[in-house]
């Protein structure tokens, strides 16, 4: 038996407004708190996962390290170190970074309309990934990222082409391939 996933339903600041089933919230288009992580290795290469082909959108696509939604009463921070350990089987620490917020048709009537908190993390450690979410993982270099982004689009998730612009910013702001 699938246990039914709740999201955090919030208004354009971020406060929360009630609770709703996940694929309700997605073919309704509610606004909802979500979080992506974004892992580099000490050479400032970003972790990509390419989602497994059952997800319920957008399989088979590249995306960040990993992404997904607190559950009701859980802080962003906590749900953020439990997908990273559920989806690819690792921990790291993890920075809050910057939060945005947007709304795009993926499929089959879904809408994702997120308010999207970004956290950064830096850790060698290799991942051991859940196949039932990720059929597999490459890390890349922030330009190589962005030039695939602009010549294979389709290959990536959306909410990836929509936020990299600013994870970018931050990235090279934050130095990261000099963090070690």
């Amino acid at each position: 038996m699938k246990i039914e996933e709740t999201v955090i339903l919030v208004d354009r600041d971020d406060q929360e407004i009630g609770t709703m089933e996940k694929m309700e919230a997605h073919l309704q288009g509610k606004l909802h708190r979500a979080f992506s992580v974004f892992i580099f290795n000490k050479k400032g290469e970003l972790l990509l996962q390419r989602r497994a082909e059952g997800k319920y959108h957008s399989g088979g696509k590249w995306t960040n390290t990993c992404c997904s939604h607190p559950r009701p009463g859980e802080p962003t921070f906590t749900a953020a170190h439990r997908r990273l350990q559920e989806e690819m089987g690792m921990a790291a620490e993890l920075n809050f970074v910057f939060s945005f917020v947007y709304c795009a048709a993926i499929q089959d009537d879904l809408v994702e309309n997120e308010y999207d908190h970004v956290f950064f993390g830096i850790t060698d450690a290799l991942p051991i990934p859940d196949h039932g979410e990720v059929s597999s993982f490459k890390y890349i270099t922030m330009a190589r990222l962005a030039i695939d982004l602009k010549e294979n689009p389709g290959d990536y998730t959306r909410w990836l082409a929509i936020c990299f612009d600013e994870v970018m910013d931050h990235y090279q702001q934050l130095q990261i391939a000099d963090m070690q």
